[in-house]
């Protein structure tokens, strides 16, 4: 037990899991009740990590842990299993299910699992709104005499029915006790469990259900993953694991061949659950009616991936648009800063007021002014799509070109959160179940362009491949970054083909994936989530790794090899590296010196042609089109930068965060090289085939 909560609990002081299905709102209700903001999400396994708030009520101090969604207590992936170790061994003082009111039957069956155990629980019936809306009403007080456990019912959006829970709750603090066992199986299964305990569990209280549930659960195991954590967690590790498997195996035998424990306990469950859903619930006929509705036409063979389309052009376009005119207010109030900045250091020596001003400020600056608009514009309006129950929609029509390269569908999503940031979709991988297809999907995540990337890629289709102005002249460059975006999810396919036939062999995985209802997005707290989890977290790792580059790019800028600075100088040796690819050695030296953020490249490259000592803000886009002109751009070079700017190695954040994840240097050098090498060979075969053809 000492796995889960490892110091002790102080007077009055009680542990609450919070369990349920995925996408039930459980997330909802922890917030609601700890008044933390954790993110929720509208899909299905979002949540992969166990949560902790407190709460006080009624002189009791409540922890909460928010459990990683799960189906049933037949775990099929690591989160799962987490859900379930914690429930089975961590001993929490009570349970609180949360189901959804308008998807009873499936949501009872998690919930008679945990009520087999023993253990005090409480059923949380939440979206009552939302069931309300479909037509489909729920007879608590009838549910609460059948399942003889409380009942209560919430929304947890707007916090109706938080105060009740927590009441029924304390009450049930206050009189624990075991439940009457709420589903039998067979004789034949029922001895063999008896058997079984008596073996494994000889000493312990003969009349308690909580190990006749384990042993039953031990019965139906046939991979050995709840046998391991029982071992882990009540026989802590023992060396007798060999007698444990053979008592095991005893147990086993005593069921006759014909008979399936796995099937039997499914069916019997699944029976139960349905049961009891008939009883107390009413529904509309097609109460589902305006969701497929819905579905048939965002889902359509012919129309889906149109929408799709044309909704993410939509969202690039608004963040592209939305994102210049904030840019333009922040560099000017990092401007006026700098004065004041350069005021009080007036007295400081030339070399500090450099470094500090000329390199850090200027780099950190830029950094987020460059990043904070567009995220924050860009991290809302994706995470509309997500609350209104969008995104699964999305992995659902990916769902197939993803098992063509054996891969999860799941990846889409990831993908998806790539195009904020790269760091953020690595991180979002956790929800794919299986660990061959969520490092494929860690490996090929850098293929899609975050909007670090958007900036220098927009600059150069608006001016090497746009020639139009006002509106057009918008809608031409997001429709060619939509292009170039829809390149990177083509290469990740291949990618991802190449490495589950060559290096990560095996086939896709099946896996659960649920359509939710549509719902109304809660534009205030998608505002707060999305801002406060994502763009201020991502900004903020960006800042920690700017800081310091900017000091190295002052060194190289202002430290000289003869009449040449170090930048000019490693800029000339590149240049024969940088010709080979369609590009030069400034180009080279600004994406290797803009590791710590894409969005140095630009300002970095300025400083090379202008021999400067400090970052380059050139704002006209006529003088910067001048500028790389003189310096021997083409249309061939434009395009190979922006395709370098599409595959290439992945930021420093996303490159901490690959590691965090894999714990492996060896998959973050991986991931490092795959798509560099990508990239110099495509810019190589433009530049060769295009000297030909020229």
């Amino acid at each position: 037990m000492s796995a889960f909560i490892s110091n002790p609990k102080p007077p009055n002081s009680f542990t609450i899991a919070l369990a349920g299905n995925p996408n039930v709102g459980k997330s909802t209700v922890f917030n609601a009740i700890t008044g933390m903001h954790q993110h929720t999400g509208n899909w299905a396994g979002k949540t992969v990590e166990n949560a902790f708030g407190t709460c006080q009520y009624d002189k009791k101090q409540l922890l909460f842990i928010d459990l990683p969604g799960t189906y049933s207590l037949r775990a099929s992936s690591d989160e799962e299993s987490i859900a379930r170790d914690f429930i089975c061994f961590a001993e929490p003082d009570a349970i609180v299910v949360v189901c959804d009111a308008s998807c009873l039957e499936r949501n009872l069956i998690l919930a008679l699992q945990i009520m087999e155990l023993g253990l005090p629980v409480l059923l949380c019936l939440n979206l009552l709104d939302e069931a309300e809306k479909r037509k489909i009403s729920v007879d608590i007080q009838h549910l609460e005499e059948i399942l003889k456990i409380p009942v209560i019912g919430i929304t947890a959006r707007d916090g109706k029915g938080i105060q009740s829970l927590l009441y029924q709750l304390c009450k049930l603090l206050d009189e624990p006790s075991e439940y009457p066992v709420p589903v039998t199986y067979p004789d034949e299964i029922e001895s063999a469990a008896d058997y079984l305990k008596n073996l494994l569990f000889p000493d312990e209280n003969k009349e308690s259900i909580f190990y006749r549930c384990l042993c039953i659960h031990i019965l139906e195991d046939n991979n050995n993953n709840f046998i391991n954590s029982i071992i882990s967690h009540c026989f802590n590790g023992t060396d007798d694991d060999d007698d444990i498997l053979k008592n095991i195996d005893d147990a086993k035998n005593q069921i006759p061949e014909k008979i399936s424990v796995s099937d039997c306990l499914i069916s019997n469950i699944v029976n139960k659950a349905s049961e009891i859903s008939d009883i107390v619930t009413v529904k509309q006929e097609n109460h589902t009616k305006k969701d497929r509705l819905i579905d048939k036409f965002i889902l359509g063979k012919y129309t889906g991936i149109p929408i799709m389309l044309i909704l993410f052009f939509a969202i690039l376009w608004i963040t592209i648009v939305g994102a210049n005119y904030p840019s333009e207010l922040l560099t000017m109030g990092f401007s006026y800063l700098g004065e004041i900045l350069e005021n009080i250091l007036s007295d400081a020596p030339v070399w500090l007021k450099g470094i500090l001003l000329d390199g850090v400020y200027k780099v950190l600056s830029w950094v987020i002014a460059v990043m904070l608009p567009p995220m924050a514009i860009f991290f809302p309006l994706f995470t509309i799509l997500e609350d209104f129950g969008y995104l699964p929609r999305v992995a659902y029509q990916l769902d197939r070109c993803f098992q063509c390269a054996n891969s999860c569908g799941k990846q889409s999503l990831t993908m998806c959160m790539s195009l904020g940031c790269n760091a953020v979709g690595i991180t979002g991988c956790r929800i794919i179940d299986s660990p061959r297809e969520r490092l494929i999907a860690i490996l090929t995540n850098n293929f899609i362009p975050c909007n670090g990337r958007f900036p220098t890629i927009i600059a150069l289709i608006t001016l090497f491949f746009t020639v139009s102005t006002g509106i057009i002249g918008s809608v031409i460059p997001a429709f060619l970054l939509l292009c170039f975006i829809a390149l990177g999810v083509g290469m990740t396919f291949i990618i991802s083909k190449i490495l589950s036939a060559f290096i990560l062999k095996g086939m896709p995985s099946a896996y659960t994936l649920e359509l939710p209802p549509y719902r109304k997005p809660q534009f205030g707290k998608v505002i707060i989530r999305s801002v406060l989890d994502r763009t201020l977290f991502v900004l903020g790792r960006a800042c920690i790794v700017a800081a310091p580059a900017g000091l190295l790019i002052w060194i190289l800028a202002n430290v000289s090899v003869g009449d040449i600075s170090l930048l000019v100088y490693l800029s000339n040796i590149l240049d024969p590296v940088g010709k080979f690819m369609g590009l030069d050695g400034a180009i080279i030296l600004a994406f290797i010196l803009g590791f710590p953020a894409n969005e140095i490249v630009i300002p970095i490259l300025l400083m090379i042609y202008l021999s400067e000592g400090t970052l380059v803000d050139m704002s006209n886009m006529s003088e910067l089109h001048t500028l790389l002109i003189s310096n021997g751009w083409t249309g061939i070079t434009a395009l190979c930068c922006i395709l370098f700017m599409l595959f290439h190695f992945p930021c420093s954040t996303t490159c901490l965060t690959i590691w965090k994840e894999t714990k492996s240097f060896k998959w973050t050098a991986v991931s490092f090289l795959i798509p560099t090498i990508c990239g110099v060979i495509i810019c190589s075969l433009i530049s060769f085939f295009s000297n030909i053809l020229l």
